[in-house]
């Protein structure tokens, strides 16, 4: 039996046989994963914690006897900052009406409207950061697998062909390690788009309550009320969406 057949075949085998093109692939797989899985487990806590305090805090923000004391309460018990600073604009931009500024001379309703808005589209924009990464490892990741694969088989070939002999055992063995970087691609891939998935869905609950939530909060602070059951849904009006509809409210 030939030493070639011999050799155990494996990831070590596949490893010292590339060259630096497969290297760099692998590294920077191994490195994409990392980042990504960083970010899931990251995304994944603060996620967690958000849901976890969201419907206590919000219901404790409604039996505060004021303003200010549901205010500090919410901001104590949002540990992600969702919420609570939707509250804290709302009171500054009703007080902000005492100033002798252009914004203080504005209608109260334009003004808590304007604020509510700016405040829930950076918060949008905060819940979003790094989805579009999840989105870019999925979809290149397959991708870079592929090329450390063809470029595998392009390598393992030019052995073949520099060796004049055509056997299976000089075929099969090169040519699967090579797959192994189609496998690592999908390994990379698939958990990202998941999380991305699972992330966008967790994102598009938080939004729609928190519209609601400033829905309420226009009401309160216009009319010194609470908006009845169903008519604060989210999904009717959005506030970041649709401001104009909004400013009826406190009429």
């Amino acid at each position: 039996m030939s030493n070639t057949q011999n050799e155990p075949l494996g990831l070590m085998h596949f490893w010292e046989a590339g060259d630096g093109v497969t290297h760099s692939v692998a590294w920077l797989l191994l490195a994409m994963s990392i980042v990504s899985w960083v970010f899931i487990l990251s995304k994944t806590w603060s996620a967690w914690r958000m849901r976890r305090s969201a419907r206590g805090a919000l219901s404790r923000f409604w039996a505060a006897h004021s303003l200010d004391e549901a205010v500090e309460g919410l901001t104590r018990d949002d540990p992600e900052g969702v919420f609570a600073p939707l509250a804290d604009k709302a009171r500054l931009a009703v007080r902000s009406q005492t100033d002798t500024t252009l914004s203080g001379s504005v209608d109260r309703n334009e003004i808590v409207t304007r604020v509510l808005r700016q405040e829930m589209n950076r918060t949008s924009a905060r819940l979003e950061s790094g989805l579009t990464l999840l989105a870019s490892v999925g979809s290149t990741a397959p991708f870079i697998g592929l090329f450390g694969t063809v470029w595998g088989i392009y390598h393992a070939l030019l052995q073949i062909a520099s060796s004049g002999q055509v056997m299976i055992d000089k075929v099969a063995g090169p040519v699967g390690e090579a797959l192994i970087m189609t496998a690592a691609g999908l390994a990379v891939a698939i958990p990202a788009v998941l999380a991305y998935n699972a992330f966008t869905r967790t994102n598009r609950v938080v939004m729609a309550e928190l519209d609601g939530f400033a829905h309420d909060l226009l009401a309160l602070v216009t009319t010194g009320r609470r908006l009845e059951s169903g008519a604060s849904d989210g999904l009717r009006s959005p506030l970041r969406e649709s401001p104009s509809a909004l400013q009826q409210v406190g009429h």
